[in-house]
């Protein structure tokens, strides 16, 4: 299994060597890779239509997602608030519009491509055995184009090791994602190496959702889908409610969206002064979520 995860990685590692210079290709690539997402959750939803037993399933799904997500998210607030306290940052009110409504919207569409999927599926009742080898094809183009994007995102090494405080809440929430993850895994029965692969997806729901899909199946990769989702829903509603006084808890708890997604939230409430400090802890969870998940899903 772990020569298998490694030829997934390499992929990733390809991109991340290839630097772009020219915006019109990053644009591009951008497109591609949003296109590629809703292709592949489409497929996720085929996979769960060509379940045995798909009312268990989804029932099984719906529980892990329900477990992981207390799990994970108890053991990040119950430090994050820490953060605040021993370091303190000052924020500032914006004065933009909070687009989160639109926000909310993008995030309900990528649950009815899944949703739109599992019914072609099952009204067709079509031969699904060709899903999961289309699933791993796209993935590899996938983790490709993600490589790429990470290495021109305009972070450098330098930035990042210079952002002390980006990189703590990073830390934070990886030290404690990753207890939450055996605690949830504990609760359920199952094995450790995959509760700990469940908690690296730190919030990035497509990625981490395909990722586990590909490993584990099905079962595994929509519960990963819908518990990184439900921690952005959750995150654009608490953003604008705690960052005033819980900065670091704000930008912690969006996760790897925290230098994109939620990053527009985070500047608007928060003030500029929280911008590099949440690109810097999303950009690390992010190239993180890959390395992490692969690892422990090789074990």
């Amino acid at each position: 299994m772990f020569s298998g995860m490694l030829f997934i990685f390499l992929p990733l590692i390809v991109g991340y060597l290839i630097p772009v210079r020219k915006d019109s290709v990053l644009q591009f690539i951008h497109t591609q890779t949003s296109r590629l997402v809703l292709v592949i959750l489409s497929l996720m939803g085929l996979s769960l239509a060509g379940l045995d037993n798909l009312g268990e399933n989804l029932s099984q799904i719906l529980l892990y997602t329900v477990t992981f997500f207390v799990c994970i998210s108890a053991c990040n607030l119950l430090v994050l608030p820490w953060l605040d306290k021993r370091y303190p940052l000052k924020t500032e009110h914006g004065h933009q519009q909070l687009p989160k409504a639109k926000m909310l919207l993008e995030s309900a569409k990528l649950i009815l491509v899944v949703a739109a999927g599992l019914v072609v599926g099952l009204l067709l009742n079509m031969d699904l055995s060709w899903v999961d080898q289309a699933s791993e094809i796209i993935l590899l183009l996938l983790l490709f184009l993600i490589g790429i994007q990470l290495r021109n995102s305009g972070m450098t090494l330098r930035q990042i090791l210079l952002n002390k405080q980006g990189m703590l809440i990073a830390l934070v929430i990886i030290a404690t994602s990753l207890p939450g993850g055996l605690l949830a895994a504990w609760l359920l029965g199952i094995p450790l190496n995959h509760g700990l692969a469940m908690a690296s997806g730190f919030g990035w729901y497509s990625l981490a959702g395909i990722l586990m899909g590909d490993g584990l199946g099905p079962v595994y990769g929509g519960a990963s889908f819908l518990n990184e989702l439900l921690r952005e829903l959750v995150a654009l509603t608490m953003i604008p409610a705690v960052i005033s006084r819980f900065p670091n808890t704000a930008i912690g708890y969006a996760g790897a969206t925290a230098m994109d997604f939620t990053l527009p939230i985070i500047q608007n409430c928060g003030g500029i002064r929280c911008v590099p400090i949440a690109i810097v802890s999303g950009f690390i969870l992010s190239l993180l979520v890959p390395v992490l998940m692969l690892f422990f899903l090789s074990l």
